[in-house]
């Protein structure tokens, strides 16, 4: 049975003040490693393995469902992980002000199973907009790249459509490490990538993938 996702409206008026950036040498002991955000963190499964075993990388989560935020921190601490860090905002406004003020762009961010918001009136809600695409866009370095998933085909192509309208990024199909180069699809019959080049995977790529269904993934490369 597919978990129910309980989604949070972002253009609600709680969301609407954009979150203030911590203090990045509070947050991380070495905050000038290269830095990964996961936006749409949840409780933090992904960043959390990933920082454990990517120790000379920084982990950000960005995450609009608090709860999840605090658990994330609490196995954080429990774990004694000092390259790890998550917050309570909504990404669509908060994004650029965290970007602003970090030490170094970010070498990576990766967008992986956001709400899915399937009714077209919803859509706006959904967490890849123009906006962000273009923070990122003003922000990460050349040679930097965006992951992105979905277990739903309609939101992965959606989230496609909205980097490749951007002329700052570049669609990938053969992602080189960290760690492993995954296989390329066939980009005429098949436009996603076969498998996943990070070190680890999100609750629900494991979910999904148990259940024997597909995930549509994508690379973008900036410019």
């Amino acid at each position: 049975m597919s978990r129910v996702r309980q989604h949070v409206n972002p253009l609600n008026i709680r969301y609407a003040t954009p979150v203030t950036p911590p203090s990045w040498a509070d947050v991380f002991a070495r905050p000038t490693q290269p830095l990964h955000i996961d936006i749409g963190c949840a409780k933090g499964y992904f960043i959390l393995d990933m920082a454990e075993r990517c120790p000379d990388w920084n982990f950000l989560g960005l995450e609009i469902r608090e709860p999840l935020v605090e658990q994330c921190l609490r196995q954080r601490d429990r774990l004694g992980l000092d390259n790890l860090h998550a917050l309570f905002c909504n990404a669509n406004n908060s994004l650029k002000p965290l970007l602003t003020s970090l030490p170094q762009p970010p070498q990576r961010v990766s967008i992986q199973f956001p709400d899915p918001w399937f009714k077209k009136r919803h859509q706006k809600r959904r967490v890849v907009q123009p906006q962000l695409v273009t923070d990122l866009a003003e922000h990460m370095p050349t040679g930097a790249w965006v992951w992105l998933q979905s277990d739903v085909e309609t939101v992965a192509q959606d989230m496609v459509d909205a980097f490749a309208a951007n002329v700052q990024f570049d669609r990938s199909f053969a992602p080189s490490s960290p760690p492993d180069t995954p296989d390329a699809s066939d980009s005429i019959s098949n436009p996603w990538l076969t498998s996943n080049p990070l070190a680890a995977i999100t609750d629900r790529e494991r979910v999904t993938l148990e259940q024997d269904k597909p995930v549509y993934r994508a690379l973008f490369i900036r410019r």
